[in-house]
């Protein structure tokens, strides 16, 4: 198999558990070989944008963009709905979910957008919440709610430091202090600072006071674990050319079956009994080749192993965080708590929290160290610089980053 090939790997050895653990090194120098050659010159430690293509799914996508051409509608109208039903069950065992609980789109946000527009439980005078944490496109479409349904718009401010307990208190509060609230906006994992929400807690307290979760799991996907029955998901946006290294424009939209009907059909489409999910969604043409493709990021991703990721970046992550930590003119914002991070995490300037401030030092970063990093705005505690790195991220990579910010 040609992905065994590229990493030079016996039948089975990824299987055993000591393959590619954290530290590592001539493990990840492995996997990293599955993925394009690095820039020169240039330290990419923004991956939460989006993740690279490993080469084989670049080949394939490649393949796979020549036979549609080649083949056309012949193609699309003959076969290629059985690939799509294959990416539907490929997606739905990575949450813990049924296909017919999934349908395929764009990204993330295109899939938001259709739950928090199509959430059909609200009322003039009703509430719903969103945060300071939250994307600013699905802020957007929560504020349009305003005007389409007549609903109270509630924004909150995520405690800083933030703590397990005290963000589930966060939110018991805004339920308590709105018991009109009927819907909730929750970032699984912020693009802003890297935190990651006690999701299930909190949307189990929702359920509670009679409020539904919508969940963005933009960034969560195939970095740390989804498991929508265990972690009670009713709603959840998902992408696949973050970390499962799909090509760009492959999302996913969940719903449970038991609340299909609480979103609107998209725009007034026609029923479809035998696949109720797919009139919440429309997109129009697909980029079939994309979703094809597709399947292969998944079956390497999952050949690498989403656990062994998520450890090996949450490494790297701490090696720049601890030094960090006892500087006098940064503060690392995102938690320690191993439950409330996955990899990303962000910092601020101790004395300026300005947007200005923070872009002039990503371009400091870039024009003398080559580091390419992002800064992130919205958060009511100031602006932030956001540190993502890879699977093909190395040590030294994260040596340079802490001695240029040190």
């Amino acid at each position: 198999m040609k992905r065994r090939e590229l990493l030079g790997l016996s039948a089975g050895f990824m299987a055993s558990p000591a393959f590619a653990a954290p530290q590592n090194k001539d493990d990840w120098e492995k996997i990293a070989a599955l993925y394009p050659k690095r820039m020169e010159k240039i330290i990419n430690l923004e991956y939460g944008g989006f993740g690279q293509m490993p080469i084989l799914v670049q080949e394939k996508f490649a393949q796979y963009s020549e036979k549609i051409n080649r083949q056309g509608t012949y193609f699309v109208r003959r076969e290629f709905y059985s690939y799509y039903q294959i990416l539907r069950e490929k997606i739905a065992r990575m949450i813990n979910a049924d296909a017919s609980e999934i349908a395929i789109t764009r990204n993330a946000t295109e899939s938001m957008q259709a739950l928090i527009s199509g959430f059909n439980q609200l009322n003039p005078g009703d509430a719903v919440i969103y945060s300071d944490h939250d994307y600013e496109n699905m802020q957007t479409v929560m504020e349009w709610l305003k005007t389409r349904r007549g609903v109270d718009v509630i924004k909150i401010a995520l405690p800083y430091p933030a703590t397990f307990q005290n963000l589930i208190d966060a939110y018991e509060t805004a339920f308590k202090a709105n018991p009109k609230t009927k819907m909730v906006l929750l970032t699984h994992l912020s693009h802003r600072d890297g935190l990651v929400l006690p999701i299930k807690e909190i949307i189990e307290m929702a359920r509670h006071y009679g409020i539904h979760a919508l969940v963005d799991s933009a960034k969560a996907m195939g970095l740390t674990p989804i498991d929508v029955k265990a972690q009670g998901i009713d709603f959840a946006g998902l992408n696949l050319h973050k970390w499962v290294g799909a090509p760009l424009g492959v999302g996913a939209l969940y719903i449970k079956k038991d609340k299909i009907d609480l979103i609107d059909r998209f725009l007034g489409e026609i029923p479809n009994e035998k696949d109720p999910i797919s009139s919440r969604i429309h997109t129009g043409t697909a980029n079939y080749a994309a979703q094809l493709a597709a399947i292969d990021a998944i079956d390497l991703h999952n050949e690498i192993g989403i656990d062994r990721i998520n450890k090996r970046l949450k490494y790297l992550r701490n090696l720049w965080v601890e030094p960090l930590e006892s500087s006098k003119k940064t503060i690392v914002i995102t938690p320690d708590d191993d439950r409330l991070n996955a990899g990303i995490s962000s910092f601020r300037l101790k004395d300026d929290n300005s947007p200005a401030a923070h872009a002039a030092l990503v371009q400091k970063l870039l024009n003398e160290y080559g580091i390419f990093s992002v800064l992130r705005v919205g958060l009511n505690a100031g602006a932030c610089i956001r540190i993502t790195p890879g699977v093909n991220s190395t040590e030294q990579d994260i040596k340079t980053l802490v001695k240029a910010i040190s």
